[in-house]
């Protein structure tokens, strides 16, 4: 839902809401810069157009999509809206049930958004794309993306909503450069049957596993405040809106 919350006064949403601002968030997306691939675009939630506002975009090459969650592709009829007033054709890769369910909930967008099939690795510039399927816990599932530059070896992952996962969906994370992850809560004190995503610690025991040279961890709620980093291991880092991250390939 973002940060502040409307009805909410804890410390982080007053932070965000009367300070310095730094604990406001906004849908988590990811805009993937690329010198020979153009602007890709991960996730299209309702806060889309704020966002392509904040980066000073007018358009973007294409879009990831992980899930069809409202947080997720609630911002596709202003892409949409976008594309028909610039008379422009939107390009979206995203596994095929996913493409499905996007396609129940907005059965016009093909007119101007192409949904292409996201089963077999693409390759965006000099970067193999590749998705597979995660738990999402109560939510059911979702899709992570791993990205391995063809000349450097270089690997990243966006993992934004994901749960218990089995052996097999672990494999893609291990030994990462840099690994996104989603974690809403520092600490999720609810029945493990009510909830969607890890929470911090239980990432941080999970990264002894997966041994990431670097995290970024994302689609985080107001239970965490972006200055209480304490707990943090040094190779590891809360998101912020708007936050810059260069590869060092």
């Amino acid at each position: 839902m973002g940060v502040p919350r409307v009805y909410c006064s804890c410390e982080v949403c007053l932070e965000a809401r009367n300070g310095e601002g730094r604990n406001k968030r906004l849908r988590s997306s990811l805009q993937v810069d690329m010198a020979d691939g153009g602007v890709t675009w991960i996730d299209c939630g309702p806060d889309w157009g704020r966002q392509m506002e904040a980066a000073n975009l007018r358009s973007i090459d294409r879009m990831l999509i992980t899930h069809a969650h409202f947080d997720h592709i609630g911002g596709l009829p202003e892409w949409y809206d976008a594309c028909r007033w610039s008379d422009v054709r939107g390009i979206a890769y995203s596994p095929t049930e996913v493409i499905a369910e996007i396609n129940a909930r907005f059965p016009w967008l093909s007119s101007r958004i192409e949904l292409r099939s996201l089963d077999e690795p693409i390759v965006i510039g000099q970067w193999r794309v590749r998705s597979w399927r995660v738990n999402h816990g109560k939510n059911g599932y979702a899709y992570a993306f791993r990205f391995q530059h063809e000349r450097s070896g270089y690997t990243w992952v966006y993992c934004s909503d994901a749960i218990d996962l089995t052996e097999e969906q672990q494999e893609p994370l291990r030994g990462v450069d840099l690994l996104i992850l989603g974690t809403s809560f520092f600490h999720e004190p609810y029945p493990r049957e009510t909830r969607s995503l890890y929470d911090v610690r239980e990432a941080m025991e999970l990264f002894r596993l997966w041994q990431p040279k670097e995290v970024i961890l994302t689609h985080l709620s107001h239970d965490i405040h972006i200055d209480h980093r304490d707990a943090l291991p040094a190779n590891v880092r809360y998101a912020e809106t708007g936050m810059r991250v260069e590869l060092q390939l």
